[in-house]
């Protein structure tokens, strides 16, 4: 009984985490800074509050943990954010977004690769609905070429990163590392791999008003802190591959706010890609 109520606030806690990662895109967007420097300050702009959360925490958290799954995870998940950061300035947040979120196929089939987890016939049927619906997707981009194209292909790349970080942070979680060690350790790594290359690309690395760096606190608050904050506190109780498709949430939320604040709107191949997709996605995971 208590650890059904445990799964199921942790449930609700992924669902809020999607729900607050859903934000960042639209940050991205109102950032004046380059892509890779948006990414940067996401992440060491929250390096302070996750640290005080963890000295705050520090009498209760005595288990020593290998930093190795730590480094991993900010590792990949400075390569999710450098790159998405980029995929949505060349493509649609809504593309952008849902391209990221195939990571839970991969999640999936990593586990069927390195710790032989069993592949159902459901799964391989979602799968390949799931790919199928990335085409329809991306089909106009594809007629079009340029930008858009470039853009979707980044937001693929991205999913791969990001099933790298679930892997990561589920292996840490597993061993045990608290949700604020676990945040501060990665995050802190994160911002560490971004600066250098947010440093050389030519892009504005600083904001140029007050305006500006509110934003900037606005993604370090709610989509770092608060969204991964979320999402790495679920994966301590949940599977990896059900805590990787609960982001679900982030394309459809994201898609609502760029259609809000940009007048961003989907049409019905894009619709119709991007329903196929998360229905493909929804059916891998049953048969995962």
């Amino acid at each position: 009984m208590i650890r059904a109520s445990m799964n199921r606030v942790a449930f609700l806690c992924l669902l809020a985490g999607g729900c607050a990662i859903a934000f960042a895109p639209i940050f991205v967007r109102l950032a004046d800074t380059g892509p890779v420097a948006s990414a940067f300050w996401r992440c060491a702009l929250a390096v302070p509050f996750l640290w005080i959360w963890v000295f705050a925490k520090a009498r209760g958290d005595a288990v020593r943990v290998s930093i190795v799954p730590l480094a991993l995870a900010g590792l990949f998940f400075a390569s999710d954010l450098g790159v998405w950061h980029f995929s949505i300035l060349f493509t649609s947040v809504a593309n952008s977004t849902v391209l990221a979120n195939l990571a839970p196929i991969f999640v999936t089939l990593a586990g069927w690769l390195f710790w032989r987890r069993k592949v159902t016939r459901t799964f391989l049927i979602g799968m390949f609905v799931a790919i199928a619906g990335m085409f329809v997707l991306v089909g106009p981009n594809f007629a079009a070429g340029g930008r858009p194209l470039v853009g979707d292909a980044l937001g693929a790349l991205t999913a791969v990163f990001y099933a790298g970080y679930f892997l990561a942070i589920k292996a840490a979680r597993d061993a045990r590392a608290s949700t604020a060690r676990l945040m501060a350790w990665s995050t802190t790594i994160t911002a560490v791999a971004l600066l250098p290359i947010a440093l050389l690309m030519p892009q504005p690395f600083l904001p140029s008003s007050a305006a500006g760096w509110w934003v900037l606190l606005g993604l370090a608050l709610i989509s770092q802190v608060l969204g991964q904050g979320l999402i790495a506190y679920a994966f301590a109780h949940l599977p990896a591959s059900l805590s990787s498709v609960s982001l679900l949430i982030q394309p459809v939320m994201a898609a609502l706010f760029a259609w809000a604040l940009f007048g961003e709107a989907i049409g019905p191949v894009q619709f119709t890609g991007a329903a196929i997709v998360l229905a493909g996605i929804w059916i891998s995971r049953k048969g995962s």
